[in-house]
């Protein structure tokens, strides 16, 4: 164990708790008439703006906050991240994931090596592999375009991918680019989700993407697995070499497994799975739907706020301000989730991404030197497209649990609608929506307001909203290829912030390892007592009465079965 020194004992950090007192004893209301603040509190990068005037934070707070990521370096811990450092301290690795978007001649050394020309080496793989699927060129085994594509992964493997995939779907160009072609998730180990991804797919069209770093994950190489059978039984075992590629650094596993290791696609152990949608885990499907300039426009926006994070003050830096914001709204006002609230349909899948993102990241109950936390970390991120949410829990944030908000809106629509003699188009009214959201939760609605409005007396106080609410509002110019790469990155980012102010490893995740030992001693178990009828043994008395219910209610299956692939 390293010094035994947090952030919480610097004299910025004490300062700030004592300045809660200040902030509350101020309203949104009042905060909002101050014109020179909320000037003060706009952020604006290459098109983008970040208005976080409707924060519960005075320029004070924001003076007080810059003075925190100084005493906790932040910049000094950017820089080490760029740098390649190993600050993935306890695994030992460099947290590098803003390599895979980085320059051709750009310098990025890990352990002493530059890694950019090995990215681009994979990128220029996938670029002509991608090419060749797309224009018939690589065929499958009995001679048809591959048209069709299912990645098989889980976690980073699989969220970032997919909430690229859907804010891709509508946008014209990549619409266009990816005309008669399909790209599926599979990740759940579910059946069921099997069943949904093969149902109506045609194997011989149809080309798999199994995205395991290790190729041990156990649920991706079940699932992959059961897709192998599903190609191996309708056309034979030796056409899984035409229709499986693998995106792994495990060579040996890919081809005892059946494919080609020169079909397979690299990626480092310094990409961590939250952060790999950058990588062939993300650039490879995408390739093969949308075509690789496509997604080589997503790869420059990331970059874009790479250089931005990395090289802008704080004071007009993006994924700081809104790194410290949380950290003054978790650690500071005591508001333990966050709403991220898209009203754009095509980021419908951004709240999931980032709940990953973040969950595995910066909940930590102790410090990256192993001392016990006596402050609070990370969020409970949720989040649904508006207009949707209003329908939903919005009545929570308005008048139950304060839970800052992050509203994302988009300037242009990717698919705009224009009815005759409508008052607004369909975007506006979504926009509409978009603008008055945060300024009902900053200034609510008082009983004096109600009464003036001759609102029956027995109802006022349904009716009252408390107000100081805080949100911030992210105001897009388009959702392009581009721009969806930009908001990624500044999610990233702002989660590394996070992590570096409240002195935690934002890159590992060990939590999710104990589930994962723990299912394996049940899935030994499973398998002795379908074998040899074995008695349940070595669990606590909940868990052993469960599995042995389920093991006596479905006695119906095989000890020895058959194969049994879904039949939809």
């Amino acid at each position: 164990m390293a010094s035994s020194n947090l952030i919480c004992d610097t004299e910025s950090w004490k300062e700030l708790r004592a300045h809660v007192d200040d902030i509350n004893n101020t309203h949104l209301r009042d905060l909002m008439n101050d014109t020179n603040r909320c000037q003060s509190m706009m952020a604006e990068f290459d098109g983008i703006l970040l208005d976080y005037s409707r924060q519960r934070a005075t320029l004070d707070t924001l003076n007080k906050l810059f003075n925190l990521a100084e005493a906790a370096h932040v910049k000094e811990k950017i820089i080490r991240m760029f740098n390649g450092e190993h600050i993935n301290s306890t695994e030992n690795r460099s947290v590098l994931h803003v390599a895979l978007r980085a320059p051709r001649d750009a310098v990025m050394n890990s352990d002493g090596k530059n890694v950019v020309p090995e990215v681009w080496h994979v990128r220029d793989k996938i670029r002509n592999f991608s090419e060749r699927v797309r224009s018939g060129t690589w065929v499958g085994a009995t001679g048809k375009t591959l048209i069709d594509v299912v990645a098989i992964g889980i976690g980073g493997s699989f969220l970032g991918p997919l909430f690229v995939h859907t804010a891709l779907q509508t946008e014209p160009e990549a619409s266009e680019c990816a005309r008669g072609r399909q790209l599926r998730f599979l990740a759940n180990v579910d059946p069921i989700d099997v069943a949904r991804n093969i149902t109506g797919l045609n194997p011989e069209t149809t080309l798999v993407v199994v995205v395991s770093k290790t190729f041990t994950t156990a649920e991706t190489m079940l699932n992959a697995r059961t897709l192998r059978e599903w190609i191996s039984s309708a056309l034979g075992p030796q056409a899984v070499a035409k229709h499986m590629v693998a995106v792994s650094t495990n060579l040996k596993l890919v081809e005892q497994f059946g494919i080609d290791p020169n079909n397979s696609f690299a990626f480092w152990d310094w990409v961590g799975g939250r952060y790999s949608v950058c990588s062939a885990v993300g650039v490879l499907p995408l390739s093969l739907q949308y075509g690789f300039p496509i997604v080589e426009k997503f790869l420059k926006g990331a970059s874009s706020v790479d250089q931005h994070f990395f090289s802008a003050p704080f004071q007009k830096n993006i994924p700081v301000i809104l790194g410290l914001l949380s950290v003054w709204n978790v650690s500071f006002l005591g508001y333990p989730a966050r709403a991220i609230l898209p009203y754009s349909q095509a980021l419908e899948k951004l709240a999931p991404h980032i709940q990953q993102a973040c969950y595995s990241n910066v909940f930590a109950w102790v410090s990256i030197d192993g001392v016990p936390l006596p402050y609070q970390t990370g969020e409970i991120d949720f989040g649904e497209p508006g207009t949707n949410g209003q329908h939903s829990f919005y009545q929570l944030i308005h008048q139950g649990r304060v839970i800052p908000c992050d509203f994302i809106g988009v300037v242009k629509s990717q698919q705009p609608i224009y009815l005759k003699d409508e008052v607004v188009s369909n975007h506006d009214e979504l926009m509409s929506n978009f603008f008055a959201q945060p300024d009902a939760l900053a200034y609510g609605k008082t009983p004096e307001q109600l009464q003036k409005e001759n609102v029956p007396e027995h109802l006022v106080s349904h009716k009252t909203f408390s107000g100081n609410r805080p949100s911030l509002s992210i105001l897009l110019p388009s959702l392009n290829s581009y721009n969806i790469g930009q908001l990624l990155a500044i999610y990233e980012h702002r989660v590394a912030v996070q992590g570096f102010v409240w002195c935690i490893n934002s890159f590992d995740q060990w939590g999710v390892e104990l589930g994962k030992s723990l299912a394996t001693q049940v899935r030994k178990q499973f398998h002795a007592s379908r074998k040899k009828g074995g008695f349940v043994e070595g669990f606590n008395f909940s868990t052993k009465t469960l599995i042995t219910r389920y093991i006596e209610a479905s006695a119906d299956v095989p000890s020895d079965p058959s194969t049994l692939l879904p039949n939809i």
